[in-house]
């Protein structure tokens, strides 16, 4: 199934998403590249909120650029297949290689305002991060390792830590809507 197909058909889980879902919609009606940095005002991104195998624990990463705990995720950079991007950004990023897709559903949906910044000596402008999470579940025991280039450590945290631990006050209202989510699966 397409990318925008799945969006499509994404229910959204809050008023925002439901915001969010609206807006990307119409981005995809009426701008281009939005599968490549090749749009500079938005483009599509893929996360993972990965946690363990009791859904208790979630994977961080200390992000260089933003300078706190985030999750795990990249730009499409042309890849229809947004889970694909999520589960290759997840190994790149952490090392971790027994991971797997909860569904092939998206899990999350979010518009990310992304401030100015410098990245590999470049300067880039603020965008739109046209974000699709997906729920991955690893095995806790495997070793994490770090990828120098985007983060400086790697830690498994449980779902209300990973929250706290956040420096970034709007990325903190995502991770508990996530950890919300992730928690009514767990009651299934």
């Amino acid at each position: 199934m397409y990318y925008q197909d799945q969006i499509k058909m994404y229910e959204p889980f809050n008023r925002k998403e439901k915001q969010d879902k609206e807006k990307i919609l119409n981005l995809l009606d009426t701008s281009s590249d939005l599968l490549t940095r090749k749009n500079e005002q938005a483009h599509f991104t893929a996360s993972a909120w990965v946690v363990n195998e009791t859904f208790t624990k979630t994977v961080m990463a200390y992000h260089n650029i933003y300078q706190s705990w985030a999750w795990l995720g990249g730009h499409a950079d042309g890849e229809i297949d947004l889970l694909q991007v999520a589960l290759r950004e997840v190994t790149e990023e952490t090392g971790l290689q027994n991971i797997q897709a909860v569904t092939e559903d998206i899990f999350s949906l979010e518009i990310l305002d992304v401030p100015a910044h410098i990245k590999n000596k470049k300067e880039i402008s603020s965008h739109l991060h046209l974000n699709v999470t997906y729920l991955i579940v690893a095995d806790e025991k495997e070793t994490l390792r770090i990828k120098p280039d985007e983060n400086s450590a790697i830690a498994w945290m449980d779902l209300e830590e990973a929250v706290e631990r956040s420096q970034e006050p709007f990325m903190k209202t995502i991770y508990e809507k996530l950890n919300e989510k992730v928690l009514k699966l767990k009651k299934k």
